[in-house]
């Protein structure tokens, strides 16, 4: 049996939530018991439990000698205990963390929540005493005691026989890289909504089919960064990149800015790097298309003789993975060619995205994290990149959003376009995985 011992300014506040549900029921069946005690009873006689931070401010802090009362009284009733503080400035509490504290606990018969107060406790004592430090956002509340009901939730239902059912935990949301896809039961039509009819088919193999579709579409429309942070399966990659809408990339050699001491719109020259690396780069990303534009007829011939060499027989046998990636790339006369090309494709016009390696103002600027919002109007979307100084505000404001630029926390920002690419690539579309277990 697990004990858990609560250490809070309010205990009061976990009476009814402990007799509540699972909760209540785990400690009928004996798989846990429960303590909640109030701080100031390790506290001396009319002495208060905080007082003033050091240093200009306002707020007090959790004296350190009343935790560390509590903590030596609770562990020499009940043995050593995992002991869990809670503050916005520790690990943000999701299903990945929870699963490795639910591992971890398996080596304590106890376990020790101190949810905080006023401006905190004194850091020494997380330092001393904190096996983890949770936060559950990047959201200030008044205490951590709410913190704490989340995570004893979220925890407890990884513990053997808790819950019911096995297959409600392997199945839930953040379980894997997919959310939950959506259920239904009685009636089968409700405010003229009815229960989909493949549901109530009993087809398992369709049913199947269709839920792990609609998990796809929740997943995407509202919890892309926990997809990229957790996608390993093979299956899951694949259906994300069929669901996803397509993506193309264009790179102006036209509608540029030019020179170095009189900035003004230009056209500049296509380099054989630029084709090979962001082709290759488009690929690795699942981009469906590759262009690049120059009004130069000779320009175009030169790009048209590399990627003749790469797209014939010989070009092939030497590198087919060079072939893969520059067979998907076409040379056009103008952006608004790329467009008309991709329109007659879709049925509709992609949404235009803008880069820029400078600041610029426009009603469409977006995030890396703002992927659901472009995503969730089903439309095709084209990434434009620009050479020579970039694109010109003409073209920047044709564009539905833009993103910012790409760097790093030095203020030197001079990266290749191609350079540029790649990370704009990863952060629109890779997997930047958390969780490796």
């Amino acid at each position: 049996m697990l004990h858990i011992s609560l250490i809070s300014v309010f205990p009061e506040l976990y009476r009814s939530f402990l007799q509540t549900s699972l909760l209540k029921r785990a400690q009928e069946r004996s798989i846990i018991s429960v303590e909640a005690d109030s701080l100031f009873s390790y506290s001396p006689p009319k002495k208060r439990i905080d007082a003033p931070a050091f240093g200009p401010g306002a707020g007090m802090v959790i004296k350190p000698y009343v935790v560390q009362s509590a903590v030596e009284d609770k562990q020499k009733k009940h043995g050593n205990a995992f002991k869990v503080f809670f503050s916005p400035h520790g690990k943000k509490l999701d299903q990945a963390l929870l699963r490795d504290i639910a591992k971890r606990l398996k080596s304590f018969d106890h376990l020790m929540l101190l949810p905080a107060r006023y401006e905190g406790m004194d850091a020494r004592v997380e330092d001393e005493y904190a096996d983890e430090i949770i936060s559950i956002g990047d959201v200030v509340l008044m205490g951590g005691d709410i913190p704490a009901m989340i995570f004893l939730e979220g925890l407890l239902r990884l513990l053997p026989n808790v819950v019911g059912k096995q297959a409600s935990i392997e199945d839930d949301s953040f379980t894997g890289a997919l959310v939950d896809y959506p259920a239904y039961t009685e009636p089968i039509e409700w405010q003229g909504k009815k229960v989909p009819d493949v549901l109530r088919s009993g087809n398992h193999g369709a049913i199947e089919q269709f839920r792990r579709a609609q998990a796809l579409e929740r997943t995407l429309d509202g919890h892309v960064q926990w997809l990229r942070e957790h996608c390993v399966d093979e299956r899951d990659k694949k259906d994300v990149l069929q669901k996803l809408p397509a993506h193309y990339v264009v790179l102006m050699h036209d509608e540029v800015l030019i020179g170095k001491k009189e900035i003004k719109p230009g056209v500049t020259s296509v380099t054989s790097l630029d084709i090979h690396d962001i082709a290759r780069s488009a690929c690795t990303y699942g981009l469906s298309g590759y262009s690049i534009v120059t009004p130069l007829v000779d320009q175009q011939k030169i790009v048209q003789t590399l990627l003749d060499f790469w797209l014939n027989g010989q070009g092939q046998a030497y590198n087919q993975n060079r072939f893969d990636a520059v067979k998907n790339v076409t040379i056009n006369k103008s952006l608004d060619d790329v467009i008309q090309k991709i329109t007659e494709s879709h049925g509709v016009a992609p949404l235009l995205i803008a880069t820029s390696a400078k600041k610029v103002e426009h009603r469409g600027m977006i995030t890396f994290f703002d992927q659901e919002v472009v995503w969730r109007q089903k439309r095709s979307v084209l990434l434009i990149f620009g050479t020579g100084q970039g694109l010109t505000s003409e073209l920047i404001e044709r564009c539905n959003y833009v993103l910012p630029p790409v760097g790093g926390f030095s203020e030197y920002n001079h990266l290749s376009v191609r350079s540029a690419a790649a990370i704009v690539f990863d952060r629109w579309l890779g997997i930047n995985l958390k969780d490796l277990s």
